[in-house]
């Protein structure tokens, strides 16, 4: 991440006092507005404080000093302070944290979002760090290229936070007759993944302790670009999507094998194209989404330590079944290309992956008391890894700024080795306070 903890520290203090004078209302920069036609650049300021604690359920624990009973606990500040000028053509937005951790006793901060707008009539440019969100599928991500934090996702953290921000350039074009997003990142952001400090997961390296990271440096040949067409045709909503950057999650080259003494990680190139689509079909919601997963470093397949092309594809299919309760499912398939080199190329002692790997997703959401409270319940189930994901989740709102969530991630699998079942010794159930002003 590319963060200035001095500059968090420096908007945490400058911005205790209004919040403490007046919270949830709106602050006018140096001088206070005495009327509305004298606000020239207002600034807003929320933000909330989160307390959020996840607890292993089983006794098994990574060895290590953060390897304990909590997989995490922190407690946080979030500031958003947002702004624009008096016709709207020039606005900003900042998001930042500032967190004391726990586990691994340290106060640290992130900045998740900081960019600046201009937005004339019929473009809108957005310059710095923002998430951006593609794609049609709930918690399956084919067109959405954008790095994720699937340590925060596996450890019960508010949803929010599976989406990590990037540095970069949006462009959004309307026309009558289409619409464009363009993203270019200059500067690479890889996922976030479970490390062994506190997950239980599947590393067929374990023992190899030299390992050399190196990602795609920041040049003008590096440079991701990401585009999106969209427009409503039939009465559906339909996008296409290309994508020019890398695999965000590191491939490994070991020195020798089959007994390596050193790694070295990379990140190999990627180009995806791909196509989605939504549409009403009577009271039902139906999405469809595909992309096809170019490896460019390894088109033939021949490589075993860069994946394999692929194609990827779901459906998606949400209804309301009665009043406050709605019900979401969908399917989700990979399709490896060039399964016959893969397998011929394969190192010994490495699981062997499907040449087709799918899952089932269900997802119910039931509000109750005037939407006060909420009961939720998401799973993942493969057929073909033979795997699970169960989140089962209560939220009640127990003032207009003060909620509470529980609930829990309960894995299952029955082999060690597939994505979902590597953690199976994760299981924890969470619970997160928060304070809205």
């Amino acid at each position: 991440m590319r963060t200035s903890f001095g500059i968090i520290v420096a908007s945490v203090l400058v911005s205790a006092s209004c919040l403490c004078a007046q919270p949830r209302t709106t602050w006018y920069g140096a001088q206070p507005a005495q009327t509305q036609d004298n606000k020239k650049f207002p600034f807003r300021v929320h933000g909330f404080l989160l307390g959020n604690f996840a607890a292993r359920t089983g006794d098994a624990h990574p060895a290590g000093e953060e390897g304990g009973r909590f997989l995490w606990a922190d407690e946080r500040l979030r500031l958003e302070i947002s702004g624009d000028t008096a016709n709207g053509n020039l606005s900003f937005m900042f998001k930042g944290d500032l967190f004391h951790d726990a586990v691994a006793n340290k106060l640290d901060g992130v900045v998740r979002e900081a960019y600046l707008d201009y937005s004339p009539a019929w473009l809108d440019l957005r310059l710095g760090r923002q998430v951006v969100t593609w794609g049609v599928g709930d918690l399956l991500f084919i067109n959405d290229v954008f790095p994720k934090d699937w340590s925060a996702f596996f450890s019960g953290r508010p949803l929010e936070y599976l989406k990590v921000g990037v540095d970069a350039a949006k462009l959004h074009v309307a026309t009558p007759a289409l619409n464009a997003e363009l993203v270019v990142i200059p500067f690479f952001e890889r996922d976030n993944l479970p490390g062994p400090e506190r997950f239980f997961f599947f590393d067929p390296f374990a023992g190899v302790r030299n390992r050399i990271f190196r990602e795609p440096a920041t040049t003008t040949g590096n440079t991701e670009f990401a585009l999106r067409l969209y427009r409503r045709v039939f009465k559906s909503d339909v996008s296409l999507y290309a994508y020019r950057g890398y695999w965000r999650q590191p491939s490994f080259r070991p020195d020798q094998l089959p007994l390596p003494t050193e790694l070295r990680g990379f990140y190999p190139r990627l180009a995806v194209y791909g196509a989605s689509a939504q549409r009403n079909v009577g009271a039902a919601l139906l999405s469809l989404e595909a992309g096809y997963y170019d490896s460019q470093d390894d088109r033939n397949g021949a490589d075993p330590a860069v994946p394999n092309s692929q194609f990827r594809f779901l459906v998606g299919y949400q209804q309301q079944l009665a009043s406050e309760f709605t019900l979401g499912a969908q399917y989700y398939a990979e399709i490896l290309k060039d399964y016959d080199a893969y397998k011929a190329t394969l190192p010994a002692a490495f699981p062997l992956q499907d040449r087709l790997r799918h899952l089932l997703t269900l997802r119910l959401t039931k509000f109750l008391k005037y939407q006060t409270w909420k009961l939720s319940w998401f799973s993942f189930y493969s057929p073909s890894d033979q795997d699970a994901l169960l989140i089962p989740e209560l939220w009640h709102a127990i003032t207009d700024r003060f909620s509470l969530t529980v609930g829990a991630n309960i894995l299952e699998g029955r082999h060690p080795t597939t994505f979902l079942g590597q953690f199976d010794r994760n299981d924890n159930v969470y619970v997160v306070l928060r304070f809205d002003f």
